[in-house]
């Protein structure tokens, strides 16, 4: 589970936008560029070459 100060910082690194958390798949939404950021061993993978469109 990440903390919700680092949540509150964290923003998409391609648009700049909100990041939702899906706890219950444990990632990273981002609603605007359609991508889902994988969080391993509590550190989320920013990388946009390794978002996941959806």
């Amino acid at each position: 589970m990440l903390d919700k100060e680092l949540l509150d910082i964290l923003a998409c690194p391609k648009c700049k936008g909100e990041l939702e958390y899906d706890r219950e798949n444990n990632r990273l939404i981002c609603h605007a560029c359609k991508l889902k950021y994988k969080i391993e061993d509590d550190i989320p993978n920013m990388l946009i070459d390794e978002a996941e469109p959806f």
